[in-house]
């Protein structure tokens, strides 16, 4: 297999014929912006999950698939969106991402069936994968030096929690679900079509076609991983769960068989040689199952529960989301003095700490006791969301930063893929009710916390 070497292929940063000279700033904001909106329509589902399983007549043990379509697109198609935005240039590829994402959200709005709105989802996803994969490696181009890129990482970061923060409340002001799905998807479009004209081209070509038979055998092993746990709410002994993670562990042999044959691979393998590389990718996947598994549910676990209102709910969950982004935004102060594997450790144990603040809350009927758990909680995801961008770009080798990005983003996502599955399952698997399998599901949630910052903070020392 052909390994890519920063000597023998070197960045390309030199304008092309009839583009304009990088701009900086225009490069930032707008990765920011469309990764906000990005976020945004990943959260949208979150406050509004009744309203939609409502309109759709979904049932309980299928409302994972309405959660689950944007990170499953996601987690499928990162890395493959990586390699292309290298090698075919990564505006191209951010444009195309951003607008389609506007197209495919606006579409979803007028679906009727649970199916029609899981694909339009799963669209999006993939949308928001071709985006996102390019965002960083446009960003790695538009500063090249160590001090551009940590602020401007920093910037990107925090806009990720930016729109993690402002989605729900957008979406909840919104009376109609399906407006507000229009709203975004309009607003996607403007940022693609400002991003046409502003930002200049960049790229690192290999030699070889996209692996497109990784992008599928992954692509299918999470499918089949993400079916597993949603069925697993009725019975985790039962056959067919038992047989879709066999055939989740196939595909996933399969996949790592086509990377180590295909001369253009869609992550080098070689890179989990790397620490940095296993702390970002390891960061990632926890994130995804500890936090973002969790919150996705828990809105709809406090309307099911406490009788809130998904404006309610979004207010609410503007205290964790909102420290989340100032956190982020200044989180970058101390990349000099904490190293980002440590501030990845410390982000996670606060979340520990701050979900475990929370246990009872549902049972006693107090949205107040939440308030103490959420403050913590958010500046422990400041701290994550801060700190992976800019390890997965120092992870890799430059002309290689959409690669490096997409790995992160990928594990990140199939996480969450994977925790929102397996939260609805626990948390409506039990028998005493909703809110005591809230607090089962908060428990599972804090220990997996608590595993990623031990692992990413000794991840150094176990493999050196």
């Amino acid at each position: 297999m052909t390994r890519f070497n920063e000597r023998t292929l070197p960045e390309v940063r030199s304008t092309p014929p009839g583009q304009k000279p990088v701009r900086a700033t225009a490069t930032l904001a707008l990765t920011s912006a469309a990764t906000a909106v990005a976020l945004m329509t990943y959260t949208a589902p979150m406050v509004t999950l009744p309203d939609i399983a409502a309109a759709l007549h979904t049932p309980l043990s299928a409302q994972a698939w309405l959660l689950n379509g944007t990170p499953l697109g996601l987690a499928a198609l990162l890395l493959v969106a990586g390699s292309l935005a290298d090698d075919y240039g990564r505006r191209r590829i951010f444009v195309a991402g951003t607008l389609a994402l506007g197209l495919t959200t606006i579409l979803g709005a007028f679906t009727s069936t649970t199916w029609l709105f899981t694909l339009a989802r799963i669209t999006q996803g993939a949308a928001s994968a071709a985006l996102l994969a390019s965002s960083l490696g446009l960003l790695v181009h538009a500063f090249p030096t160590p001090a551009g890129r940590l602020r401007a990482t920093g910037v990107w970061g925090a806009f990720v929690s930016g729109g993690i923060a402002v989605g729900p409340l957008v979406v909840g002001a919104i009376p109609d679900w399906r407006v507000a799905y229009v709203v975004l998807g309009a607003a996607a479009l403007v940022v693609g079509a400002l991003s046409v004209r502003a930002l200049s081209e960049s790229r690192a070509p290999r030699d070889g076609r996209p692996d497109l038979a990784g992008a599928v055998t992954f692509g299918l092993a999470l499918v089949s991983l993400v079916a597993a746990l949603t069925l697993g709410r009725d019975g985790w002994l039962r056959a067919p769960v038992g047989l879709l993670l066999l055939a989740t562990v196939a595909l996933l042999a399969l996949f790592v068989a086509v990377e180590r044959r295909t001369a253009t691979p869609m992550i080098d393998l070689g890179l989990l040689r790397r620490p940095g590389f296993l702390a970002s990718s390891s960061g990632g996947l926890f994130t995804g199952l500890a936090v973002i598994g969790l919150f996705s549910f828990l809105p709809a676990l406090l309307q099911n529960t406490l009788g809130m209102s998904a404006m309610d709910t979004a207010w609410l969950f503007l205290l964790w989301s909102g420290l989340s982004f100032a956190v982020a935004l200044q989180a970058r102060r101390l990349s000099g003095r904490v190293a980002p594997r440590h501030q990845l450790a410390l982000g996670f144990l606060l979340h520990a700490a701050g979900v475990l603040a929370m246990l009872g809350a549902l049972d006693a009927g107090s949205w107040t006791r939440l308030l103490p758990g959420l403050v913590v909680a958010g500046v422990g995801s400041g701290l994550l969301n801060a700190a992976l961008p800019l390890l997965a770009v120092e992870s890799v080798p430059a002309q290689r930063a959409a690669m490096g990005s997409g790995a992160q983003q990928t594990f990140r996502y199939i996480g969450s893929c994977a925790g929102v599955a397996l939260t609805i399952a626990v948390a409506t698997s039990s028998g005493a009710g909703l809110a005591r399998g809230a607090d089962v599901a908060m428990g599972v949630s804090a220990g997996l916390a608590v595993v990623a910052g031990v692992l990413v903070g000794v991840l150094r020392e176990k493999v050196a």
